[in-house]
């Protein structure tokens, strides 16, 4: 098995529709070890039945906004798991009002929300796990194409992707003179917990469907396989990198059809 012997950390686990669901049962089959955190409470709930799932008994409340929680992570790590080969990073957060109309209307206050959440905390949340991150290992965060492109609804949270992204090849300039890889997954549209704050989402899982090469929409089986990968050793010469897996639909300049979210044509491209 590709992963087996290796140890990781999963942040950011909601559900068993998740995109870090997903990427941890792909690592599982593969034979990782996993840890992993859930942000209060109600989601504890949630991720200590995954956890189990998964063959874990470890698993840390992390708010990531937290420095408290921050500053006892790799303690908790290291106790429990000794060291770990790859840190998944799957957390973003943006006001639901701020998803919602102009971009312009921004309050300062949902902008610094977005772009603490989404965007500090992968400097944070690494920066913590390195005293217990082994030389060739890798960090791993989540984007979409809302980042470098304009898509509807996505307002803050495309400009805290681009953050994102942007931070993902300064990381792996900084660590990989440890040898420690740093890359992102931009993923193609699922209907996870965190996507049902974006509006007209249904209208966006349908045109992507449509208009993919591939002509379907990605699965979090999908997104999880190619997430493996990059954790993978099998990986070893990739860092900084944004990768793909939306089922082709980044490398459209113009969809052959639109339709709405009952199907009906609104856009038809005639090919002849």
């Amino acid at each position: 098995m590709i992963l087996k012997g290796k140890k990781g950390l999963i942040v950011g686990v909601a559900n068993a529709k998740s995109i870090a669901y997903g990427i941890a049962k792909a690592c599982h089959d593969q034979g990782a070890q996993m840890a992993f955190t859930y942000l209060n409470d109600a989601l504890k709930k949630r991720v200590e039945p995954i956890a189990e799932e998964f063959g874990s008994k470890f698993v840390y409340e992390l708010d990531v906004n937290n420095q408290a929680h921050l500053d006892g992570l790799a303690s908790q790590i290291k106790k429990d798991l000794g060291e770990i080969d790859f840190v998944v990073h799957a957390v973003a957060y943006a006001p639901k009002e701020a998803l919602e109309g102009e971009f312009v209307n921004t309050t300062k206050e949902a902008f610094d929300i977005a772009m603490g959440t989404s965007v500090y905390s992968l400097l944070s949340l690494t920066r913590a796990v390195l005293p217990v991150l082994k030389e060739g290992g890798s960090v791993l965060t989540l984007t979409y194409l809302g980042g470098p492109k304009f898509v509807p609804h996505y307002n803050v949270m495309g400009v805290a992707k681009a953050a994102l992204e942007s931070s993902v090849r300064y990381l792996a300039h900084d660590l990989g003179a440890k040898n420690i890889r740093v890359n992102a997954i931009s993923a193609g549209p699922i209907k996870t917990l965190a996507a049902s704050g974006i509006g007209d989402f249904r209208m966006i899982l349908r045109y992507n469907e449509v208009n993919s090469p591939l002509k379907r929409n990605v699965t979090t089986e999908d997104v999880g396989n190619s997430a493996m990968y990059l954790l993978s050793d099998l990986a070893s010469g990739v860092t900084g990198e944004v990768h793909y897996v939306d089922c082709g639909y980044n490398i459209m300049g113009m969809g052959d059809v639109a339709t709405d979210a009952e199907g009906n044509t609104i856009l038809a491209w005639d090919a002849k």
